[in-house]
């Protein structure tokens, strides 16, 4: 990166053993530089209104305001990328709220040097603070008070006015039974897949299979997480048959698979840079359903998914992609749409919607 303006980091964090490491690790990053540190929520909240970061390294367990209220409010008066940094990998209740607030991805604290995977854990941080840095992110408006709507963390679907269903299915004369649905996300995930699932309900006749892109630590507390606030039984894929009305979330560094019968996770290389990949999921639901299936490719980074979504699409599946009008992140789902993978482009408040009209009544075989 010679030449090139390098990216100012913002370390939120109290411990100042953890500050001086974060310092460390940011500064020997060629293409990272150190822009200041707040030891607090309320620190921090005015360092980013004066230093105006590329990009924040957040910890959450914070003296005074917490980092979910630091990301509530940077998302609505400072908006910026926010990378949640956490060290306890078994209590993912607050980081995952700060997801569904508006933080971009959630990664693992480097810990101490003398640590074998050290090294590993921080080329993943300074890559992530890398990635994120260049997220246009925009102001969210503030969240209702007194229950009118969802907020993080309630566990409930809100009192708000009904979401406006999606436009009416196209007449068809030739019904068709789904039998699985597949969905796939990456940055912005977490929150998507909150609005999505709260929006189905317990007898929902399908198993739902999801790939996820986060790191391999996180991905049992995140199953553990996304069950507490959706109404739908949550849980780590496995080696197992499946049941309708349940989500499966793909483990770390496994692809899963999904048959008539069962599941299977794979040993397999990465597939666009990821272990597990949606293409692959998707691409399985296109030879084990073929068109009794529906796949939805969501917000994120990169190409993973697009490809395996227009598998489904070419056996006959029904396909949604997230518009990118809630996309905080189009690049998945509009790499599946430029493919020609897609049925049909979905606010992520109307996928729900669609779901439920599909299993219910049926579409035309495309």
């Amino acid at each position: 990166m010679s030449g090139a303006r390098k990216i100012r980091v913002l370390v939120v964090e109290d411990s100042p053993v953890v500050q001086q490491l974060l310092a460390h690790v940011i500064g020997e990053d060629p293409r990272l530089e150190l822009a200041g540190i707040a030891a607090s929520g309320e620190q921090a909240l005015r360092m980013v209104d004066s230093l105006r970061p590329d990009v924040v390294s957040l910890d959450i367990r914070l003296p005074g305001i917490d980092g979910f209220a630091v990301t509530q409010r940077l998302m609505r008066d400072h908006p910026v990328p926010i990378v949640v940094v956490a060290s306890d990998v078994r209590d993912l209740d607050i980081p995952m709220r700060a997801l569904q607030a508006g933080a971009l991805a959630v990664v693992e604290k480097p810990g101490s040097m003398a640590r074998a995977d050290y090294q590993t854990v921080a080329r993943h941080l300074c890559t992530q603070l890398t990635i994120m840095s260049q997220v246009k992110v925009i102001r969210q408006r503030g969240r209702p008070r007194n229950g009118d709507e969802e907020s993080p963390g309630n566990g409930g679907r809100g009192k708000g006015a009904a979401v406006p269903p999606p436009p009416p299915l196209p007449p068809s004369t030739a019904k068709r039974q789904f039998r699985a649905l597949g969905i796939a996300a990456s940055t912005g995930g977490p929150a998507a897949l909150v609005k999505l699932l709260r929006g189905l309900p317990t007898n929902f006749p399908l198993p739902v299979f999801v790939v996820q892109h986060i790191g391999a630590p996180f991905v049992a507390g995140f199953a553990s997480w996304l069950g507490s606030v959706t109404p739908l039984p949550v849980a780590l894929a496995s080696d197992a048959p499946h049941r309708p009305g349940h989500v499966y979330v793909a483990p770390g560094e496994l692809h899963l698979t999904a048959e008539p019968g069962g599941m299977r996770l794979v040993h397999g290389d990465p597939v666009c840079g990821q272990r597990p990949s949606g293409d692959v999921l998707f691409s399985s639901l296109a030879s084990a359903f073929g068109a009794a299936a529906i796949g939805v490719l969501l917000t994120g980074i990169g190409e993973d998914g697009a490809r395996g979504l227009t598998d489904m699409r070419r056996a006959g599946a029904y396909t949604i992609a997230e518009h990118a009008s809630t996309a905080v992140i189009h690049s998945m789902p509009g790499t599946a749409v430029r493919l020609g993978g897609v049925t049909e482009e979905l606010p992520i408040d109307k996928v729900a919607a669609r779901l439920l009209e599909l299993v219910s009544t049926g579409v035309e075989p495309s």
